[in-house]
């Protein structure tokens, strides 16, 4: 188990090691076409330092690496860039727990993610409203002097994340609700009316789907807590599971964790309604249920 920056230096490293073998090439060679010394390189590979960006474009470009996806993810995984590319979230930088800023960074670039929540809507559902309500209750013990301007300044993060799922190549979203998520009301009865709504219209997103785990389907394995499994297209070697925790989150890519979690999801979904019976079943705790 390993927190992000550490896990994603890791599979970045593993991964150009991977495309150098491809390449055929030495560390020793390596190095010598980008100019560095060969140490530089190993350090990289085995994710004992980080790496820039342009470091990576140098190495794949070295590596004759010309899948587009595959270049953008490994950058994106690098970090900030310090040639002038940057990412939106990166305009936070120091405002944003580090935690947090690979969390986002990690779900621009996947294909697909698959969430079990037991409290709150996903933030990748959230209307502005409800948003705000759960930011100002997680924030509990901020002074009030400073309160809301964080709050915007979070939820004004939080909707910018929900690009992901309006993009050409909208991220693939799964998610299980515990029937908790519906029946708790967040920001007041007008804030979750319309926040129910909004999971109507998500659900009908041909990319979209939300199944939610009845009361009556009694204890599941999902009790533990939540969990959020982030997938990338053709590559499962990155894939990474994400829990979160009160002040930090965890982050697992070990392949016995990623099974787990995936078994485990796998058996939420066969107990959960269908998507199709979960949309009746929102409409019926809309109607008061």
């Amino acid at each position: 188990m390993q927190y992000g920056p550490a896990v994603r230096r890791r599979k970045l490293g593993a991964e150009l090691r991977a495309l150098r073998a491809r390449a055929g090439l030495t560390s020793g060679e390596a190095a010598r076409l980008v100019g560095w010394h060969q140490s530089k390189v190993s350090r990289i590979e085995t994710g004992r330092s980080g790496v820039k960006p342009a470091d990576v474009r140098r190495l794949l470009d070295a590596y004759d690496v010309r899948d587009p996806e595959l270049y953008e993810l490994l950058v994106v995984l690098a970090g900030a860039d310090g040639d002038g590319r940057h990412h939106w979230w990166h305009a936070y930088r120091g405002l944003l727990p580090s935690t947090y800023s690979d969390f986002i960074s990690l779900e621009a670039q996947a294909g697909a993610m698959r969430t079990l929540e037991n409290s709150v809507v996903p933030g990748l559902l959230q209307t502005p409203e409800y948003a705000r309500a759960v930011t100002r209750a997680a924030l509990d013990g901020v002074p009030d002097g400073k309160i809301d301007a964080l709050v915007e300044m979070l939820v004004k993060v939080r909707l910018a994340r929900q690009a992901v799922l309006r993009s050409n190549k909208p991220l693939r979203l799964s998610a299980v609700l515990d029937e908790a998520v519906l029946r708790r009301t967040v920001g007041g009865p007008e804030v979750m009316a319309r926040q129910l709504d909004r999971l109507r219209e998500a659900a009908h997103l041909p990319h979209v789907r939300i199944q939610v785990l009845p009361f009556g389907v009694g204890a599941h394995i999902g009790v533990t807590g939540p969990f959020v499994i982030f997938s990338f297209t053709n590559r499962s070697d990155l894939d990474v599971v994400v829990l979160d925790h009160l002040t930090s989150s965890l982050y697992l890519e070990q392949r016995e964790d990623l099974q787990s979690y995936e078994e485990a999801f796998n058996s939420l979904q066969g107990q959960a309604l269908s998507p199709e019976d979960t949309l009746d079943f929102i409409a019926g705790v809309a109607d008061g249920a």
